[in-house]
């Protein structure tokens, strides 16, 4: 019997939004289940493209080495988001490895299974164009901020995009919700530990993050908005 709460999952996914009852109960039919540690890997940079996963819980982090052995983290992945898109486009091979951050469950399908769901449902092949869309229109994003913005801006539009991704509102105000360290938002905004570092430590004196161990919090939401517009003094 299908689990109602696995099709409400589906159902809130990007990948499965708008689809009918039938096109979730057959893509439940065709899914299987995994379950990560911290730090496990779930798809490694390399890898050849045969499953993807829905995250359900938990959060995935997604890293690209470069030839030179360099990490870069690229994303991060919460409920309803998808991992192994890479078999959406057909490409041979994963471009980036997912690790989880914490305890995390998936729902995941082969990459023949997903084909044959997305074959008779065109809602779900939409939304897996979509899905290509907003990462390519991310990825484009990233870019842009590398080639043409200064470091605090940069930094400012990461802590911003995951406290729209994963903040939850506290006494004190928005927290990033899974541990993240400032070696981690060095990697996403393109920059060393040390800028970092310095850069949080005079947002944290005035009053617009606070940090401590592989945690963050966005206290003046309004002010890290200005700097990543280029309008803080």
């Amino acid at each position: 019997m299908v689990q109602q709460p696995d099709l409400g999952i589906l159902e809130r996914s990007e990948l499965y939004h708008g689809a009918s009852i039938a096109a979730l109960t057959e893509a439940h039919a065709s899914s299987f289940r995994k379950r990560l540690a911290v730090d496990e890997v779930l798809l490694r940079q390399g890898d050849a493209a045969g499953t993807i996963y829905i995250v359900v819980v938990g959060r995935l982090r997604v890293t690209q080495t470069t030839n030179e052995g360099q990490q870069v983290i690229m994303r991060y992945l919460g409920p309803g988001e998808l991992a192994g898109y890479a078999v959406l486009s057909g490409a041979d091979v994963h471009p980036g490895t997912a690790t989880a951050v914490d305890d995390t469950h998936l729902l995941g399908w082969t990459a023949a299974a997903f084909r044959e769901v997305m074959a008779r449902h065109p809602v779900i092949a939409m939304n897996a164009l979509n899905v290509l869309g907003v990462r390519y229109r991310d990825m484009q994003i990233r870019l842009r901020e590398l080639s043409t913005e200064k470091v605090e801006r940069r930094l400012a539009h990461t802590m911003l995009r995951l406290a729209a991704q994963a903040g939850r509102r506290t006494a004190h105000g928005i927290e990033i919700a899974f541990p993240l360290s400032r070696q981690d938002l060095a990697e996403m905004a393109g920059t060393t530990l040390h800028t970092v570092s310095r850069t949080l430590s005079g947002w944290e004196e005035q009053g617009i993050v606070d940090s401590g161990r592989r945690r963050v919090i966005v206290r003046n939401q309004q002010k890290l908005s200005e700097i990543a517009d280029g309008a803080h003094a």
